[in-house]
């Protein structure tokens, strides 16, 4: 009779322990213990089964399913060039990936008070002084597509805080100031998979992916990455991991081809060159008007376009447009280390008025 017990026992033991297994290949059955998960429906992001500022109106229009963000792509930044790397320097101390990395983590509690959901950050960052591209070397890859560990750590810790506070990270795998790092196009599709496999390993459930940065930028040196064929890569990264939210953004004041609209989840766009708000406006109707859309989410995560106090801005006009708009801030000429968020060394605090009013009208739009 306690042989049979026995038995019975290690019977319920073995199906227990394997009906608790998670299946990487299938999102739907991940028990990685994550607190937020992002969703889309039709033009909606979704936090946790719910449209983002669920039943909130402003000005007169719904901002339900908006996810308001701004470009944060240097949180996981270093320069792997000893012959650049002192440029980073601190006004009080020499330039730390740790630090830089720390400081952007005990800031996104903040952000967030202030209702920003969402925030790009970039494997190969974006231009550390605003605009231009040297000889500094800021790669989460290899040269054949490995996965540096401490960028990865880094990017780790970052994540981690997000998913704490129902954060949503747009996750850039491809910068054109970078890929050149990258010795060919296999490193490139290298370099995807073991980023998405990564991902997929962590288990995180909050993370929509921007594959490259400006797709029609001409700087790109890998074709695979350029805007004839970036939609090669999106559809692979849908095929390996079908429930990740993919896309890619373009240039600022140029519309994604027909190919990305029809492939992506979601619709990338820049309002970078934009004077006049009222072309934000009309990029908009354009996207909607193009023959491969169908209703999926429009979101500008990249506009250095700022104004924020009058009546009609980059921002308000995508606002009332149902297009969720994305803060762009970089030091300008003469000005010190507490203004932007991408030249290095940044401070990541709500540090300077031109910041306090984007996170100010954030606020007013989508809180109160």
């Amino acid at each position: 009779m306690k042989s049979v017990t026995l038995f019975i026992i290690l019977v319920v033991i073995y199906f227990s322990s394997n009906s608790c297994k998670i299946n990487k290949n299938n999102p739907k059955e991940l028990e990685s213990g994550k607190n937020t998960k992002v969703e889309i429906q039709g033009e909606k992001f979704l936090i946790n089964g719910k449209p983002t500022f669920e039943g909130r109106i402003w000005n007169g229009v719904s901002v339900e399913g908006l996810l308001p963000n701004s470009r944060m792509v240097q949180g996981i930044f270093d320069d792997l060039n000893p012959e650049t790397v002192t440029r980073w320097n601190y006004p009080d101390g020499k330039w730390s990936a740790k630090r830089n990395n720390d400081e952007f983590v005990a800031a996104m509690s903040d952000w967030h008070n202030y209702g920003l959901l969402a925030f790009t950050i970039n494997m190969q960052g974006g231009s550390p002084m605003g605009y231009g591209n040297k000889n500094w070397y800021n790669s989460a890859y290899y040269e054949d597509g490995k996965l540096r560990k401490d960028y990865m750590q880094r990017l780790d810790n970052i994540l981690k805080k997000a998913d704490q506070l129902g954060m949503v990270p747009i996750l850039g795998l491809f910068y054109f100031g970078q890929d050149q790092n990258l010795k060919d196009e296999a490193a490139v599709i290298a370099a995807t998979d073991n980023a998405i496999e990564w991902l997929s390993e962590k288990g995180y459930k909050n993370v929509i992916i921007e594959v490259g940065n400006e797709s029609n930028n001409r700087a790109y040196d890998h074709s695979i990455l350029k805007q004839d064929r970036i939609h090669e890569l999106i559809l692979r990264i849908k095929d390996k991991a079908p429930y990740l939210f993919v896309s890619t953004s373009f240039n600022g004041n140029t519309l994604p081809t027909e190919k990305v609209v029809e492939v992506a989840d979601f619709i990338l766009v820049h309002g970078n060159g934009i004077e006049n708000s009222e072309r934000i406006t009309e990029m908009v109707k354009q996207i909607r008007a193009m023959d491969s859309y169908s209703p999926k989410p429009i979101v500008f995560n990249e506009d250095d376009h700022f104004d924020f106090e009058k009546d009609q801005n980059n921002y308000i006009n995508a606002t009332l447009n149902y297009a969720s708009w994305g803060f762009f801030d970089y030091r300008m000429e003469g000005e010190d280390f507490d203004e932007g968020f991408q030249s290095i060394p940044v401070n990541w605090e709500i540090s300077s008025d031109r910041k306090l009013a984007f996170f100010k009208k954030t606020r007013q739009i989508f809180i109160k």
